[in-house]
């Protein structure tokens, strides 16, 4: 289980990562395909920003359902995963609407403010807290496990930005 400071240091790495993206890549490599998705990198790149702030509307989720009876939570979950055509094509429309707001130019300053808001609520959770779990919409996302402790939600954000990393059509920031 990844502790606090290795969550909030996943997080630095991680806008230090895009912060040289955004930097060094030119507007035709932003414009550039990704590999392996529909996506433009630039694209691509809003949608790692936006596994943070999914995060950040998560949580209160988190806290809520699992203080609620089981039952309530397999089926808020089941429901959700019944949802996942609907939410997959406002995932992709989505990111790339958003991309053209959260573009180069602002996308840097958009995850530091939810990196310092998540960040902040991460540490003020206590031990407990982080214990608790809920079931979670396993088919939306390859790193969203059945059943989910608010310590994995805040670890998922880095998880799914790295992964989403290895399919830029850019040069790795530390090349």
């Amino acid at each position: 289980m990844a502790t606090k400071a290795d969550i909030v240091a996943d997080y630095g790495r991680a806008a230090t990562e895009l912060g040289t993206w955004l930097e060094n890549a030119t507007a035709e490599e932003l414009r550039r395909r990704s590999n392996g998705t529909k996506w433009t990198n630039e694209e691509l790149l809003f949608h790692m920003v936006f596994g943070y702030m999914v995060v950040r509307a998560l949580l209160p989720l988190v806290h809520l359902i699992s203080r609620l009876p089981k039952p309530v939570g397999k089926a808020f979950a089941a429901l959700l995963n019944a949802g996942t055509p609907p939410f997959d094509a406002v995932n992709y429309w989505g990111s790339r609407g958003a991309a053209l707001v959260y573009n180069k130019r602002r996308m840097a300053r958009k995850l530091d403010r939810t990196i310092r808001s998540i960040s902040r609520k991460l540490e003020h959770e206590s031990p407990a807290s982080l214990a608790r779990s809920m079931p979670f919409p396993d088919r939306w996302d390859p790193f969203f496990a059945p059943s989910m402790t608010l310590n994995d939600v805040y670890a998922y954000p880095t998880k799914h930005f790295d992964f989403h990393a290895r399919q830029l059509n850019l040069s790795h920031p530390q090349q």
